[in-house]
């Protein structure tokens, strides 16, 4: 039995029916060149054969699961496999939006705590000889690097070559060694996470000038470009457990050639492209805001160079950015947006991990935090919608001689945060996965035209 990290803890304290805090994956695979019909159903069966799982996969909250249960973690010696691993059928025609239908709906569900907590479906009847998988892992387990690491434990860029399932325990002497900090009594272990919190404290304490300077520049408008609170917009409410998906995929290069002008990076553009698209959802329902819009922009600490030696958990801070919505101009929009991210990159540059770390959890809790407050609706949101760019693989991969065609994040909306877009990038591609609260975001497919419209307008301005 081993304790729970503090900020892996909060998304299971956090959680409840309305408010699903797992994260997801959905992956789109070619068929193979001379497949035979029943491909993915022996590819189902094979992958049954794998009972042997890695230990983070058979992690589940100690019970009670309602109280001491998110906590502690306790292995599940008796995995059923046959639960988390499922078969699934797109009804005809098996266009994409059947299978953004499937995942929408599965999306919803939240997953049994007195399990491990994730689910892996298999889903065939997707046109033009394909089919996918969607996987949903709890994000107490594995933030979005995390996740996206794990899953192509399970992919290889041999296309010959036969790989076993991600949950498959790997060969002897792959695993971490154990932390010494998780084994011996009780006593020891939460002495180790008094330990641990007193550590974290010392690292705040020693930043808290650093903190509170910042905290003030914030409210007053001068760091970062925004402007303390954000406007509120038809998300920035109460949300139901309902989830709907979309998403769509666009050239790398494209995105590049667009930026070059202006010498923006692929973030900055991916940032410009929902600014522009949230911007035009907004101005259809005549609901735009005169001021920006703000988002929260996650920022893995392996991707600053702090990494953990954990294979799952959280490792994760977040940076506040201005989406300039206010602004017509796309190119001026473009630049209000990269002055946006300097300023937040200069703000974090003097805070340690954490700092950062502890900073970006209270950021991101807040809104769940206010939403179990009577009344805290009517407080303006810190800010509008978050937006996460995770980096994948960069050559094409396969899973077993079937090639991965894209592979899209599915996030989670919070509180009062309706609506999340995630970004990532595999194989010359970025892919834009965009989840919402079914109520709280109306035709949130629209997006997906309006990422478009977004990007062919800096193009040709």
């Amino acid at each position: 039995m081993a304790m729970i990290a503090p900020q892996d803890a909060a998304f299971l304290m956090l959680e409840s029916r309305e408010h699903p805090m797992h994260v997801g994956a959905l992956q789109v695979f070619k068929l193979p060149r001379g497949a035979k019909r029943d491909y993915v159903g022996q590819l189902f069966e094979e992958s049954l054969k794998f009972t042997e799982l890695r230990p983070l996969l058979r992690q589940r909250p100690r019970t009670p699961v309602s109280s001491i249960g998110q906590l502690f973690w306790e292995i599940d010696d008796d995995v059923d496999l046959d639960y988390h691993v499922r078969p699934s059928a797109l009804p005809a025609p098996g266009r994409v939006r059947e299978l953004l239908a499937l995942v929408s709906r599965l999306h919803g569900g939240l997953l049994d705590r007195h399990r491990p907590l994730w689910e892996f479906h298999l889903i065939e009847g997707l046109q033009g000889r394909r089919f996918a998988t969607y996987t949903k892992i709890h994000h107490s387990l594995v933030d979005g690097v995390a996740g996206m690491r794990l899953l192509t434990t399970s992919l290889s860029e041999d296309p010959d070559a036969t790989i076993s399932p991600f949950w498959a325990a790997r060969p002897r002497g792959a695993e971490p060694p154990p932390n010494p900090e998780d084994e011996g009594n009780l006593v020891g272990r939460l002495f180790s996470s008094i330990k641990a919190a007193g550590e974290s404290a010392i690292g705040m304490a020693g930043g808290t000038a650093n903190l509170t300077k910042l905290a003030t520049a914030l409210l007053r408008g001068q760091r970062e470009g925004v402007s303390l609170p954000a406007p509120k917009t038809m998300w920035n409410a109460p949300i139901t457990g309902a989830r709907r998906f979309a998403a769509q995929s666009w050239p790398i290069e494209r995105l590049k050639r667009a930026g070059a002008a202006s010498g923006a990076t692929l973030n900055d553009m991916v940032l410009a492209m929902c600014a522009g698209a949230l911007r035009r959802y907004l101005e259809a329902a005549d609901a735009l805001p005169k001021r920006p819009l703000i988002s929260a922009i996650p920022v893995s600490l392996a991707m600053r160079g702090k990494t953990s030696s954990r294979e799952g958990g959280n490792a994760v801070g977040s940076v506040l950015c201005s989406l300039a919505t206010d602004i017509a101009d796309p190119r001026e929009r473009l630049a209000a947006i990269r002055a946006s991210m300097e300023t937040a990159k200069e703000a974090i540059a003097n805070m340690s991990p954490t700092q950062f770390q502890i900073a970006g959890s209270v950021l991101m809790a807040t809104p769940l935090t206010l939403g179990a407050v009577p009344g805290a609706g009517v407080i303006p949101p810190l800010f509008n919608v978050i937006i996460s760019n995770v980096p994948g693989p960069p050559n094409p991969l396969y899973w077993n001689g079937a090639l991965l065609e894209s592979v899209y994040p599915v996030s989670i909306p919070f509180e009062g945060q309706g609506l999340n877009m995630t970004v990532l990038s595999s194989a010359g591609s970025m892919h834009f996965g965009i989840t919402g609260c079914r109520r709280t975001v109306p035709h949130l497919q629209r997006l997906l035209d309006y990422l478009e419209d977004s990007l062919a307008e800096l193009e040709t301005t």
